[in-house]
């Protein structure tokens, strides 16, 4: 099983669209960031989390070629606007693909792509199926259920929701703050994704001295800084981290 971060970059990526990189180096490769989504990848299934804006490139420069389900962490538009790139899929295997989402995801985005979810007539059917979140979810990896539990964290004024797979991987692309009850869920892990915007303080998001906080205090065996914003070059944010801990960057894959 593979995890791929197919974009790390926050919600105007780098360079923003106006061609302003900040202060990341535009020749490193890896300071290009698109919005952040991620891809669990099986033998069996490919699930996605989250569809950016950036997810028609995302999934041509990752040869995905076929999508079985997504799972969103919340509504916000860089990490919702992309959900009509989905429709090929539907296209492709002839059948609606299901969402996993929780309340206010599941409001937001039938209100705003309403069109994806319903039947609008014969030659624009629809091409999504929401499903609320509850409990466990799933990817299948030949005969095995994976399970992948989700966790509900603050994002400023909202929540967003944080996904571990397998016991091994969390996924925590946006968040402000994390309940102490559920500080267990954390422990053991071979890797954490975790947010990480920018050196100063922000209402939704950590910044690089709360991030390093928690990596401290989950221990996660490797943890990699996503959301990166454009004050945050790869290289010298590199050099400021302990040896278990990197900045993210488009394309990376770690096996679990």
């Amino acid at each position: 099983m593979k995890f791929i971060i197919l974009g790390c970059g926050s919600s105007m990526g780098v360079p923003r669209s106006d061609g302003y990189f900040g202060k990341c180096n535009p020749k490193n490769k890896k300071n290009y960031r698109s919005r952040c989504s991620a891809l669990i990848k099986t033998k069996s299934e490919t699930a996605l989390i989250d569809t950016s804006p950036d997810l028609r490139q995302q999934l041509l420069v990752n040869r995905i070629t076929n999508i079985d389900k997504v799972f969103y962490s919340h509504k916000h538009a860089d990490q919702t606007h992309g959900i009509n790139d989905l429709r090929v899929f539907f296209i492709k295997n002839k059948k609606t693909i299901p969402v996993y989402v929780d309340q206010e995801t599941h409001k937001y985005l039938f209100q705003t792509f309403k069109y994806c979810f319903v039947n609008n007539s014969k030659e624009y059917p629809a091409t999504l199926k929401l499903n609320s979140i509850h409990k466990n979810l799933f990817v299948k990896e030949g005969n095995k259920k994976i399970m992948i539990k989700p966790i509900k964290v603050q994002h400023g004024n909202i929540k967003s929701i944080c996904y571990i797979i397998d016991k091994k991987l969390a996924y925590i692309s946006d968040v402000s703050y994390i309940e102490k009850k559920n500080f267990k869920y954390f422990n053991n892990l071979k890797y954490l994704i975790l947010d990480c915007l920018w050196l100063k303080n922000h209402p939704s998001h950590l910044n690089l001295e709360k991030s390093l906080e928690l990596i401290k205090l989950f221990k996660p065996k490797k943890a990699i800084l996503t959301n990166l914003h454009s004050d945050l070059d790869y290289d010298n944010l590199n050099k400021k981290l302990p040896k278990n801990v990197i900045p993210a960057y488009d394309g990376l894959t770690v096996d679990l």
